[in-house]
């Protein structure tokens, strides 16, 4: 027997037959595509059920991607919370049993590198985005090839509702970077709002040279951007205005979808929340109104609410069985800012590689093409989204060749029943400029690790702790040990060749194709 056959047979006797074949065997349309699981008969399933669909509505099918800040694995009913955590999501429940709930979708750390690997299948090392752009700050896309852009040139109509946070430069704006409609605002919720309320900064509110100071350079607007045109300032959001931008945002969207029901063009629409991000101020309409009676609760109820109106919108108009709709967070909870944060079962929060920080919901519901009630632990990344909202437009020709993409068509994986498979074989947890940790199967090894302990027993949160580099890495099983508490590297010393190669593969595709940075780092 060869070296070769023993290997995948002890791989897959541990289970780890997905990443053997992905390894040893894995597949791409070119050399520049992150290899992806080969599954000819989902392929075959995947691609009958989508020429079906093609023939009955004449087009493309819609893509409604809706992002939720900063909500925490265990916010939704379905994945746990809900009721029993202070916040009933009856229209997040209704749309997971209806459809496929994802276990194991992965976001990046932070917020900006999340939306910038959703908008271009890319990892953050090679779009530059390590962490969010604050108060003026540079970022943007700039060299970046975005979905809606190429998407856009297969005839579908662009459109964002709600939050950019990838930069603010004229060229870098939404509507200069694919959408043929922007309206939003370019930066995030509490750099509107923390130099303006004296009860949670003081010191800033009183001190008007420093709020001067913070206060240059960046747009404190709600905005409009049509491609072709000049941002055109709608109103200074303030903190009564943040408080129903959400409301704004849920009518805007609605608006489109209704006026898109009768057009010959399919749509791709990422609907970005405003909300739970801190600080929390909640719409009149839902202040109070949750169970726990506390704004980021509040806050919870009235975005399940926007979703359940868009996709009843969606149901209204005949659109909904030609809409795939993805519903998830940018990020894990942030901890720091607790209560006003979110829930997860995991270790720590927003800002760390630990799951906590960037296992989120992946909620996927298209009635006639997804199942009603799967449950699936296959793996699935943010950058996914790019590839397989292209694969569902036919455009995947255009997928640019010049650059190292990171996303895998996961259309198979998500259309093809009880026949399903990931076709994803690893996540690679980046943290800023260092690769931390690395899955495979239910495998997750650290090179790097967070440490968010204070050393007086408090912990800080992932915002402000530290990466500490470990000589000899740590192993986990997340069946077996999802809070990750339990290293187990020195029992399973015989995962050190699955992991070298791997780890290696990546490596090399960045020696290939050199990061890249679009925000200087803190330190």
């Amino acid at each position: 027997m060869t070296l070769y056959r023993i290997f995948c047979r002890t791989v897959s006797s541990l289970g780890l037959t997905l990443f053997a074949a992905g390894v040893l065997s894995s597949s791409s349309l070119c050399a520049e595509l992150e290899p992806a699981i080969d599954h000819p008969d989902q392929n075959l399933i995947a691609k009958a059920k989508l020429e079906a669909l093609e023939e009955r509505f004449g087009k493309k099918p819609n893509i409604l991607i809706f992002v939720v800040d900063d909500m925490g694995y265990g916010d939704p009913g379905i994945y746990g919370g809900g009721a029993i955590v202070g916040a009933p999501t009856p229209n997040m429940d209704r749309i997971g049993h209806d459809g496929l709930m994802l276990t194991s979708c992965y976001s990046q750390p932070t917020c900006s590198p999340s939306r910038a690997t959703l908008m271009t299948g890319r990892l953050p090392i090679r779009h530059g985005i390590y962490r969010p752009p604050m108060y003026g700050e540079p970022g943007g896309l700039e060299g970046e090839i975005t979905a809606a852009s190429i998407l856009q040139d297969h005839g579908y109509r662009t459109q964002l509702v709600g939050k950019w946070h990838l930069g603010e430069r004229e060229d870098q704006q939404p509507h200069n970077c694919g959408y043929d409609d922007f309206f939003g605002f370019l930066a995030v919720s509490n750099m509107y709002t923390e130099w303006r309320d004296k009860h949670f900064n003081p010191e800033l509110y009183y001190d008007e040279d420093l709020t001067n100071l913070i206060t240059r350079g960046w747009t404190q607007h709600l905005a409009h951007g049509v491609k072709g045109e000049a941002l055109k300032e709608i109103k200074e959001i303030d903190i009564d205005v943040l408080a129903e931008l959400d409301q704004e945002f849920a009518e805007y969207s609605e608006n489109f979808i209704r006026k898109m029901a009768d057009a010959d063009e399919p749509f791709y629409l990422v609907h970005a929340c405003s909300k739970v991000h801190f600080d929390s101020y909640p719409s009149e309409k839902f202040a109070g109104k949750s169970p726990a009676k506390h704004p980021y609760k509040d806050g919870i109820i009235e975005i399940d609410d926007v979703l359940g109106r868009l996709v009843k919108v969606l149901e209204e108009t005949g659109q909904a069985e030609n809409t795939l709709v993805f519903v998830t967070s940018d990020n894990g909870p942030q901890e720091e800012i607790w209560p006003d944060s979110g829930v997860t079962p995991f270790r720590f929060g927003k800002g760390t590689t630990c799951e906590g920080g960037v296992r989120v919901p992946g909620i996927v519901y298209w009635p006639g093409m997804i199942e009603a009630g799967r449950v699936s632990d296959g793996l699935f990344d943010f950058a996914d989204l790019f590839t397989t909202s292209l694969a569902l437009a036919g455009a995947t020709e255009d997928i640019p060749e010049d650059r190292y993409i990171d996303g895998i068509d996961q259309t198979s994986f998500l259309l093809a029943g009880d026949a399903k498979e990931s076709n994803r074989r690893a996540i690679y947890y980046w943290i800023m400029d260092d690769l931390s940790a690395v899955r495979i199967g239910s495998y997750k090894y650290y090179r790097k690790i967070f440490q968010v302990n204070d050393g007086y027993g408090g912990v800080m949160g992932g915002m402000e702790g530290s990466l500490a580099t470990l000589p000899y890495g740590q192993l986990y099983n997340l069946h077996l040990d999802p809070k990750e508490m339990k290293p187990m590297l020195a029992r399973k010393t015989w995962m050190a060749p699955i992991l070298t190669p791997l780890i290696g593969q990546h490596f090399q595709t960045l020696v290939r194709f050199p990061p890249k940075s679009a925000i200087v780092t803190i330190n």
